[in-house]
């Protein structure tokens, strides 16, 4: 994938990478991998110059609708309650938004639920300007889940948060990932992070990005956040920042 022209930045080349339905996989990497354009590819809002995407069996030619995205700003529409603004994709994909004035009801319902689940119970009447920004993130979660996607997709999503709240997110997105079995795909650059919540860790190298490790994470799930205090979390957390530290200078 290159952005601007035929003598503009490449941006990704060689990139291989094939995940299973309902694994959790994280992606970390140099500033500038390549990343947030894999994300992209991945989602079909951009469609490669070479190579193949293929997301649930078909190739991606157009955006995909089966995925949920969630990124580092919530993004929440300030004018819309915090159930409105989760409810706002069913307003656009299609197979739900021809149904959505007959069964509001039970959409209602399910993103009450989802809401519940993630501790924000009784918030749904509340504006974005009204809740924190961990309260926002979560809604937006729930907001990425409710048309009920095949595949999840994070871009930094705990990022901009303080690290207890960001800590108590990682065990939500955690409890949803095994609640939903959904297929969810982490870009990040926390590696505590990605150690904590992944089945497996692809490493990218510097621009253009391509994988250049690959990770099988065996601890036990569920996890609980005192596994980051354990010698092998902590000896992978390293592994990785090593790996990442000569991925900046190793294109």
């Amino acid at each position: 994938m290159r952005y601007g022209g035929v003598d503009g930045t490449l941006a990704v080349k060689g990139l291989d990478m094939h995940v299973e339905k309902g694994e959790f996989v994280a992606v970390v990497g140099p500033s500038g991998c390549g990343k947030s354009t894999l994300m992209k590819l991945v989602t079909g809002l951009h469609i490669p110059q070479g190579g193949v995407v293929m997301v649930a069996g078909e190739q991606v030619t157009k955006p995909v609708s089966i995925v949920g995205m969630a990124f580092q700003n919530p993004t929440m529409l300030p004018w819309r309650t915090t159930l409105d603004n989760v409810l706002l994709p069913l307003e656009i994909v299609e197979k739900h938004r021809h149904r959505l004035r007959a069964h509001k009801a039970e959409y209602v319902a399910q993103a009450e639920a989802l809401l519940a689940t993630v501790g924000l119970k009784g918030f749904g009447d509340k504006f974005p300007w009204q809740l924190s920004g961990g309260m926002q993130q979560r809604a937006n979660l729930c907001r990425a889940l409710i048309h009920q996607p095949e595949l999840l997709m994070l871009d930094e999503p705990f990022g901009a948060l303080d690290a207890f709240t960001r800590e108590e997110l990682w065990q939500v997105i955690r409890d949803l990932h095994a609640a939903q079995g959904v297929t969810i795909m982490l870009v990040t650059h926390d590696l505590r992070e990605a150690v904590f919540l992944a089945d497996r860790i692809f490493v990218m190298s510097a621009r253009p990005g391509r994988v250049v490790a690959e990770h099988k994470i065996t601890f036990q799930r569920p996890r609980d956040i005192s596994l980051m205090y354990e010698t092998a979390f902590n000896e992978k957390v390293h592994e990785l920042r090593g790996e990442i530290a000569e991925a900046r200078v190793t294109a």
